[in-house]
């Protein structure tokens, strides 16, 4: 077994915007860390404000004027989306990681607290001795995504076994992760299952060459209850360069707020609790405009960096027009810098859940081929015309 030594792994890439240099990818997991949490007043305390919140607004009122200024921004919504939703993300030194390879899977070991968590992490290789971009996949290689996309660009897919750090309906106090952090059983999956991909890219830093793995050009993606998964993951981790979110709902893209107001959808008050922390319930029906922070501002976490969502129309519970919203309503953290293609959203329906069509291919492959690859090419993506006539203003005050 390899134990890291703490090295700098790579500088950030960089594309120019303007007189600031906005990066691509990081070399940290939260670059936002060094920051206090904001003021987390109890329900009661909290004003009702019935649009999405400005996500370009501090909460002392002052406005995000620069990307420079977004890192402390990031900070506040990031904590208020723990202490809300989903609890604190364990907190864990790179010294208690150790990895090594046996073949092709990527043994990761985790002690902490007298105790040991082991994830055993699938790597499909191209041809070659790399290193390789690669996406991690929420269960098998590619996630749902088509596998050919990768295959063919010589890109590593990486699975993630999430049962491995918590099942799907996590029992409280009995989990993998509970055996290292037996005093954090109140928080939900979303903040265990992240970090468990963040273990996951520090066991590739520290196997370094060996793993084969360019960590400069790392993807996550999943579908559904895991696309939620990857949209969390790569909202918590800045070292995650594209987020792919397919159709990933309620607790994912769709804002609280606007699933509130349509039909059978999965609603705050409708969830499943296991993947969030039980206090999230009193911001429930018409509590819900209390909520500090939405959903919009959970994509709007992974900028500067790249994200990609796909929706499916056809599966109402999946509050789509909700996810629209979001979407539009985060895509202009990246405008307001200047680096609005680096965000896209496609919502095409006509086929089945969590398999991509054809027609949504293209988009894909456009992001892989930027952002894994670094190809010179569009990435203008904002397909959603069976929203067209959703009144996204009447939420949008800012």
């Amino acid at each position: 077994m390899k134990k890291l030594i703490p090295v700098i792994i790579f500088s950030f890439m960089l594309a120019s915007c303007g007189t600031e240099d906005i990066p691509l990818v990081f070399d940290r997991e939260n670059t936002s860390d060094k920051y206090e949490m904001p003021a987390m007043p109890a329900l009661e305390e909290l004003p009702v404000v019935e649009t999405l919140p400005d996500p370009l607004q501090f909460e002392n009122g002052k406005a995000v004027k620069r990307y420079s200024q977004w890192e402390r921004r990031r900070a506040e919504i990031l904590a208020q989306l723990q202490h809300y939703e989903v609890g604190f993300k364990p907190q864990t030194a790179r010294e208690c990681v150790e990895a090594e390879m046996a073949g092709d899977t990527l043994k990761v070991s985790v002690t902490d607290n007298g105790e040991t968590l082991t994830m055993r992490c699938l790597i499909t290789y191209p041809e070659g001795d790399g290193p390789f971009p690669a996406i991690i996949g929420i269960g098998m290689g590619a996630g749902s995504l088509p596998r050919h996309i990768f295959e063919e660009r010589g890109i590593a897919m990486i699975s993630f076994p999430f049962w491995e750090v918590m099942s799907h309906t996590q029992k409280r106090g009995q989990e993998p992760l509970n055996r290292l952090y037996p005093d954090q059983t109140e928080i939900g999956s979303y903040a265990a299952w992240p970090w468990g991909v963040s273990r996951l890219i520090d066991a590739l830093e520290i196997l370094g060459e060996e793993s084969r793995i360019d960590v400069a050009h790392l993807a996550i993606s999943g579908c559904s209850f895991a696309g939620k998964m990857a949209l969390w993951s790569g909202a918590m981790d800045e070292r995650i360069a594209l987020t792919i979110a397919q159709e990933p709902g309620g607790g994912g893209a769709a804002a609280w707020r606007v699933s509130e107001t349509l039909g059978n959808v999965e609603t705050l008050g409708r969830t499943n609790y296991s993947w969030f922390k039980e206090s999230m319930r009193v911001f429930s029906e018409e509590n819900v405009s209390r909520l500090p922070m939405d959903h919009h501002e959970l994509c709007a976490l992974v900028a500067p960096r790249a994200l990609l969502v796909f929706g499916n129309p056809d599966y109402e519970w999946l509050a789509d027009e909700s996810g629209y919203v979001s979407c539009v309503a985060a895509r202009k953290v990246w405008e307001h810098f200047g680096i609005e293609d680096r965000m896209g959203y496609s919502f095409i329906d006509g086929h089945f859940h969590c398999m991509l069509p054809e027609s949504q291919w293209p988009e894909l492959e456009a992001f892989v081929d930027r952002f894994l690859l670094g190809k010179d090419v569009p990435t203008d993506v904002t397909v959603a015309h069976i929203f067209e006539d959703v009144d996204v203003e009447k939420w949008i005050n800012w």
